[in-house]
């Protein structure tokens, strides 16, 4: 086998990393030469997000780059893995002829056989079956100091009207306790002490194989893991949220107190068109019962605005619900139409209303963020120190209550290494940023 020169851009989710990272590690492993930019690479490969129109159009303008490295002498190859090469392989295949090789959402572990098949026969495509089994394979860890994600399923059962990743990624499938239980203790092993915890819906883990949802139990299993310190739980489908599991998060101490809860809306009419499970006043009793039972609780959530159905009324529902519900965090999108989708074809807000209601959206969770800030000023936290920040030349960092890339950072003056944590004193509040000093 000939030591190409490699080199993966990986889009999307962190799910989607998860894949990347795997990719990379098969393809050290087969000794190939991963190379840290296209320009220095024989053969470039793009994992794709092919969930909303914005990302259909990050990953086509980076193929683009590719074709053009390519056309220069510089590429000699272009492989296309992930969502997009999944929901639009026969239009890629059509209508980009710079790509050389394409892959399935289901095909990550035969990234090698891909690229010795594109330097030597000049051409490939594998999709395999994308209600299978999910794929063990090993994985290079590409993110921060101390940290990874821990991905517990793939696919997804829930049919949300206005969601295409149920037909890109295939149905639930949880991956067996052992092998979640094994990759934990290795990503402890080599370092990591924060595990995130994630899939499209972690809460329904283990219903298609032990006939329960068992995140309870593994979490409980992961506690028990030597090196973890920190377990960052990301998506909780809102009614699968049971007692069990809440007592669960309540009692086990590395278990942080900051849940991500996509409610997406408040409306029962709202909900019910977009096939979500559930109540409004269901969503507002689980949330007051999150924060009776576990103290100090963040919560996360996403929010969408002008979905089908969602007029002045509704709208206003979301609105009020937020300013009573205070939720610490949440990413807030307009509504886009996805083709192949239920909701596509569902009267809905046009465009420029879909805007304006996000951004009025997101003023009033800028308020409540920054009032929650505000309360943090003159606490001492524990912080995962991530590194310095070039602009200040603080060093900056994590807290429970902030997730990777998502959150906002912490900026401080001190001593810590990457990959520490530390004791921080919160003292003020700059460019929306904490910041405060190392104890």
């Amino acid at each position: 086998m000939k030591n190409y020169k490699v080199a993966l851009i990986s889009l999307g989710c962190a799910k989607n990393l998860v894949n990347s990272e795997q990719m990379l590690y098969l393809l050290d492993e087969a000794g190939m030469e991963i190379v840290p930019t296209p320009e220095e690479a024989e053969v470039g490969i793009v994992n794709t997000c092919g969930f909303i129109d914005s990302a259909k159009m990050e990953a086509i303008e980076n193929i683009l780059r590719l074709g053009e490295l390519k056309k220069a002498g510089s590429l000699k190859k272009i492989i296309v893995t992930g969502c997009l090469s999944e929901r639009y392989r026969q239009e890629l295949q059509k209508e980009m002829p710079e790509i050389d090789g394409m892959m399935g959402v289901a095909n990550y572990g035969d990234i090698v056989q891909a690229v010795c098949a594109v330097m030597e026969d000049g051409a490939y495509s594998c999709y395999g079956d994308k209600n299978g089994p999910v794929e063990e394979l090993g994985r290079v860890i590409s993110t921060g100091p101390a940290w990874g994600y821990l991905r517990i399923a793939e696919g997804c059962d829930n049919c949300c009207s206005y969601c295409i990743i149920p037909k890109i990624r295939g149905r639930f499938r949880s991956r067996p306790m052992e092998d979640v239980l094994a990759e934990a203790r290795a990503l402890a092993a080599s370092g990591v002490q924060e595990l995130i915890v994630i899939a499209q819906d972690i809460t329904r883990y283990g219903l298609d194989l032990y006939g329960r949802r068992s995140l309870d139990t593994l979490l409980e299993e992961l506690c028990r893991v030597d090196g973890i310190r920190w377990i960052r739980l990301h998506y909780l489908y809102p009614d699968e949220t049971d007692d069990s599991l809440i007592d669960v998060i309540a009692r086990e101490p590395k278990i942080l107190k900051y849940l991500d809860l996509p409610i997406q809306h408040i409306s029962d009419k709202v909900l019910k068109l977009m096939n979500r499970r559930g109540t409004g006043d269901e969503i507002r009793a689980l949330f007051k019962k999150l924060r009776e039972r576990i103290p100090g609780l963040v919560l996360r959530t996403s929010l969408i605005a002008g979905l089908p159905g969602e007029g002045e009324a509704e709208f206003e529902e979301l609105c009020e619900f937020l300013r009573q519900a205070q939720i610490e965090r949440a990413g807030v999108f307009p509504y886009s139409p996805e083709e192949g989708t239920a909701a596509c074809s569902m009267p809905r807000a046009d465009e420029e209303t879909a805007q304006r209601r996000a951004a009025l959206i997101g003023e009033i969770q800028e308020q409540v963020m920054q009032a929650f800030d505000e309360r943090r000023l003159g606490t001492t936290e524990t912080v995962l120190c991530c590194g310095e920040d070039a602009e200040t030349g603080c060093l900056w960092g994590r807290s429970y209550a902030e997730s990777p890339d998502i959150d906002g950072r912490i900026l401080f003056s001190g001593d810590a290494q990457p990959g520490a944590f530390v004791q921080v004193l919160l003292t003020g509040i700059m460019d929306g940023e904490l910041y405060g000093e190392q104890q």
